[in-house]
């Protein structure tokens, strides 16, 4: 998410506002606000960019559509699709170039599930998001199947259907490598470690965020007696913070470190704070920035 943030930032810089973005660059409207405040757009569609102007795709990636017809219109195309989506459209390629029906395990109108959905062909690619849905679900060839997943899911509900169509279709193909993102796996684990001894989990993120979303529901599953979603600190909720002993805090992947100094500053404006922080693990990869940008 700090990739794509950075892309638009190095764009305005280098070619001046404004500089549009295609849908929003991550989903944190304190991120977008503040992009806006430099100048980028923030666009629905591309027929909304002037001819030739630079545009940016966000981090959760596009149908093949869309950079098709930046071409037709002669527009800058920078390209801030995350590489762990990029990775998940390969494999997509991969699977439909071997003859598979393709599995996506995901949420129904979330931006990556179209934009990977939208590097096939209508058809090529089923949903699938519970498992019951998994359960039901028929294949033309149960020995030419394959799955992919979103990289913002729950890792525990991904498995777990992952786990039907193995047990239904045992020759099924899988990714190499797992597909959910890192940073969401991470997330998830840290909060698994905090949220048993937490007697409220709050999570800083938007409501339209799925790794966000996610880590709501993973904090009460794993032992949190409540857990909620925040945007910033004039959100929270004090009466459900009252009787707590213990405040769990964590953030979605996209959810800027000033929002959780700002959440702790509020928390120390009303009670005596005790701060631990729970570290499962350490995130060192980078990504490059696209050839225009370096």
């Amino acid at each position: 998410m700090d990739r794509a943030i950075q892309i638009v930032e190095r764009a305005l810089t280098k070619y001046g506002a404004p500089v549009y973005v295609r849908h929003e660059i991550v989903h944190n409207r304190f991120v977008v606000e503040g992009l806006e405040k430099k100048g980028a757009v923030f666009v629905k569609e591309l027929d909304a960019v002037p001819e030739g102007a630079p545009v940016v795709f966000s981090a959760h990636g596009v149908p093949k559509s869309v950079p098709a017809n930046a071409r037709d219109r002669n527009l800058l195309a920078l390209d801030a699709t995350c590489p762990l989506v990029s990775k998940v459209h390969v494999e997509a390629e991969r699977h439909h170039d071997s003859q598979r029906e393709i599995i996506l395990i995901g949420h129904a109108g979330h931006p990556e599930v179209i934009g990977t959905m939208g590097q096939l062909p209508a058809g090529a690619v089923k949903l699938i998001e519970t498992v019951e849905d998994a359960e039901v679900f028929t294949p033309a060839d149960a020995t030419k199947l394959a799955y992919i997943t979103q990289t913002t899911l729950s890792v525990d509900d991904t498995a777990a259907i992952v786990a039907v169509l193995r047990r239904r279709f045992p020759l099924i193909a899988g990714p190499h490598k797992e597909d959910i993102c890192y940073a969401t796996t991470n997330r998830q684990e840290a909060v698994k470690a905090i949220a048993p001894r937490s007697d409220v989990v709050l999570v800083i993120g938007a409501p339209n965020s799925s790794n966000s979303m996610r880590l709501v529901e993973v904090a009460a599953r794993a032992g949190a007696r409540a857990s909620a979603l925040v945007q910033r600190a004039a959100d929270i909720d004090w009466g459900m913070i009252k009787d707590a002993k213990v405040v769990g805090l964590t953030a979605g992947a996209s959810a800027p470190d000033v929002l959780i100094a700002e959440v702790l500053d509020a928390f120390r404006a009303r009670y005596d704070v005790t701060v631990e922080e729970a570290e499962t693990a350490r995130e060192t990869v980078q990504f490059r920035l696209p050839r225009q940008l370096a």
